[in-house]
């Protein structure tokens, strides 16, 4: 039989206070309020350059991989992503995955690039990975947003 362990972490003077921040963001608690908090938001409660520097890096290019930004930080993955998930309450591949399906959202609705292109675009090797973890996240398939999407922006006509 398994026991809960609760962990208990000395105060990091690193760490912004534990209240939220107007991004609705518990900086520093282990969780967050909002994980699809905007970057925007998250980027200015962040204190460590190399965190920021790399919030800026997934703003900017959501197809970088945890191996890319951590290389950029010149740190391993397994404490960038600790690092991260301490300092903001989210999880670094949580907030990854949530960018690459902001972006291919615009893709969608805004060009008429194929699933396949979008897919490649946002960093997905293959468009079936991308099209589960759109499922996943939207319940329904790209195109079906797609589409559902393009019905809300024509006005209906009625004779």
């Amino acid at each position: 039989m398994g026991a809960f362990r609760r962990t208990i972490r000395k105060e990091d003077p690193n760490l912004t206070s534990p209240n939220s921040d107007a991004a609705g963001v518990a900086v520093g608690t282990g969780t967050a309020k909002n994980n699809d908090a905007k970057l925007s938001a998250l980027i200015p409660v962040v204190q460590d350059g190399r965190l920021r520097k790399m919030l800026h890096m997934i703003e900017y290019y959501p197809s970088r991989k945890i191996h890319d930004l951590a290389q950029e930080c010149n740190l391993s993955e397994s404490r960038l992503q600790h690092l991260f998930k301490q300092r903001t309450g989210l999880g670094l591949g949580q907030l990854l995955t949530e960018q690459r399906m902001q972006h291919a959202t615009d893709f969608l609705v805004h060009t008429n690039m194929s699933i396949k292109e979008i897919a490649s675009t946002i960093g997905y090797e293959h468009a079936s990975s991308f099209t589960r973890a759109f499922e996943r996240r939207f319940r329904q398939a790209p195109s079906c947003y797609r589409q559902a999407q393009s019905q809300h922006k024509m006005p209906i006509k009625i004779r």
